[in-house]
């Protein structure tokens, strides 16, 4: 009898056709929503492996109720929202998908900077609303990239590429804080490690790409952004829970000159009146 598994969202087609042709028997959520945790548990009870995505919570609950797993596989890099310590100790395996998305990732990243340094989306919006009536020249300027700091927070696969692009393309020097000094990188960009504040204090461009961590979380707060540039542009491609987004509204607000920009990858936590969409970006 072949080995059960449940994909808990539709994917590419190709991963249930890789494992159909190994010979295990799939089914696939087709739900418009993500699964609730009761619909999860309910499903993964009639089966031996589980695809999960990010949406997907893996607690220590689940885990409790659905130890008979044999394996998780999760469809993403991260994977903050799988509870790894209760899957270790029910000696269920969790797996992730490193290196991917991470190109992806970067040209987000990258694509958010030439968009905030020339006012692109925000320039689109008054295009669409009627207020651009002709060219004038002291106004929504933007900045120049070339010769600017790009700070990065994470210098890992993802950072490394997005400080490679920025090398590449604007010649901007690279600063970067992680837990653990990464050589390799560091002869690649020829980027220079410093500590925290000075991350901080330097950086034109701050992008983010840490893992969410009891460490990492909350961590870019009201405190932090105080000791930024008053023009400096934060962008964070990593997880929405790095930053508190209150703060950075706040400075947004506070530094007209300076303009904070990020990335949620949680869709349930954007709406179109959050009032990030109302910053100059």
């Amino acid at each position: 009898m072949s080995k059960k598994v449940l994909i808990a969202r539709v994917i590419p087609s190709v991963a249930e056709d890789l494992l159909k042709q190994a010979g295990f028997t799939v089914s696939v959520w087709k739900g418009n929503q993500v699964m609730t945790k009761d619909e999860l548990i309910e499903h993964a009870r009639k089966v031996d492996a589980l695809l999960s995505l990010g949406s997907n919570k893996l607690d220590r609950s689940f885990f409790e109720t659905c130890k008979h797993l044999e394996i998780v596989s999760q469809f993403a890099v991260g994977f903050d929202n799988i509870d790894v310590a209760a899957a270790t100790e029910f000696k269920i395996p969790v797996c992730n998908t490193p290196d991917v998305l991470s190109e992806a990732t970067a040209d987000v990243a990258f694509g958010l900077m030439i968009n905030v340094s020339r006012k692109m989306f925000y320039n689109h919006k008054l295009i669409l609303r009627g207020e651009w009536k002709q060219f004038e020249p002291l106004k929504n300027l933007g900045f120049e990239l070339t010769g600017k700091t790009l700070g990065i927070f994470g210098l890992g696969r993802i950072g490394s590429i997005m400080a490679q692009r920025c090398k590449g393309a604007y010649g901007m020097n690279v600063i970067y804080h992680n837990r653990n000094r990464n050589l390799e990188a560091e002869k690649e960009t020829n980027a220079r490690y410093v500590d925290f504040d000075t991350l901080l204090r330097e950086s034109d461009i701050l992008s983010i790409h840490s893992a969410l961590t009891p460490e990492t979380a909350g961590l870019f707060n009201k405190h932090v952004f105080s000791k930024m540039k008053r023009t400096a542009v934060f962008i964070n491609t990593a997880r929405g829970g790095v930053h508190n987004e209150t703060d950075l509204i706040e400075r947004c607000k506070m530094e007209p000159s300076g303009v904070p920009v990020w990335m949620l990858p949680t869709p349930n936590r954007c709406r179109p009146t959050t009032p990030c969409f109302k910053c100059p970006m």
